[in-house]
């Protein structure tokens, strides 16, 4: 494993100067209206968000379309899977069913399932990360499915694919962006966290790209000769990891639960790429 000199990874990293990092609106703003939906975005980038995070899965009839939980019941005013439903039947159902507090501001205002080819032929300059979450599609088909959607809407440029399960990431075409896998991203930092050592990437692409919670909790396991013991533990990005992924080239950095104005702060601060957002309009005034 190489070591790199704490001091000089510090010394390279006060070198940059503080900006702003790119605002981005999770899963639309979750915060501000319904998630994932057409409403949602318009509505950050009128509040200022410089990019979008949605989340995708794959329809009946294998389209991509817009949605996290894994049973429509979670957010709709349907039932069952999305993989049960074609595209045009999920755009029929009502995604803002369940959101806001008990007078549910966005029944029946046109806040439906959108499919990715709509979202992205109908913002054609905004930058997106795509997160998959498909539960049941296979990975490869998956892949196959946003290549072609990206490349019909020419937006291979503006768009990076992210997900929780390394699969997805792995099976991706050669031609789609995307983040190194969360595993990795996460054992490093662990290592510079609780070892303070910078071990070198795994992935050999350049420029790498890292998504992660600022503040993640984990357990951390240690080995002894007579058994193991289980400790909790909180993983956080500081100057020190931020220097240690930068070292290997160039990194883009995005803090994931980012909804306090000294996490904002603290983001700025480390000269985060970006910072992911519930509600863009909490945030637009700090952007200068």
């Amino acid at each position: 494993m190489t070591r790199v000199s704490l001091a000089t990874l510090l010394l390279a990293a006060s070198t940059l100067a503080c900006a702003s990092p790119q605002l981005i609106a999770h899963r639309g703003g979750t915060g501000d209206a319904p998630e994932n939906t057409l409403p949602a975005i318009e509505l950050a980038l009128k509040n200022r968000a410089d990019a979008v995070w949605v989340t995708v899965q794959l329809s009946k009839d294998g389209v991509p379309v817009l949605y996290r939980p894994s049973d429509l019941s979670a957010l709709t005013n349907s039932n069952g899977p999305v993989s049960r439903f074609t595209a045009a039947e999920l755009g029929a159902i009502d995604a803002g069913w369940k959101w806001g507090d008990t007078t549910h501001p966005w029944r029946g205002k046109g806040a439906t399932i959108p499919t990715l080819e709509a979202v992205l032929q109908r913002w054609p300059q905004t930058p997106f990360y795509l997160d998959i979450k498909s539960p049941d599609a296979a990975p490869e088909e998956m892949g196959r499915r946003l290549l072609a959607v990206l490349e019909k809407t020419r937006s291979l440029g503006r768009v990076r694919v992210y997900s929780t399960e390394d699969r997805y990431i792995s099976a991706l075409p050669a031609a789609v962006p995307r983040f190194v896998t969360r595993s990795e991203t996460r054992t490093r930092l662990a290592t510079v966290s609780l070892s303070h050592q910078c071990p070198p990437p795994v992935a050999d692409e350049q420029p790498r790209w890292y998504g992660l919670e600022l503040n993640r909790n984990v357990e951390v396991v240690e080995k002894f000769t007579l058994g193991e013991g289980v400790s909790a533990a909180t993983l956080t990005w500081d100057k020190e990891a931020m220097a240690c992924f930068r070292s290997h080239g160039e990194a883009h950095i995005l803090f994931f639960g980012v909804n306090t104005p000294q996490d904002y702060e603290k983001a700025v601060e480390l000269n985060a790429d970006g910072v992911m957002v519930d509600a863009p309009s909490q945030f637009s005034a700090r952007k200068g």
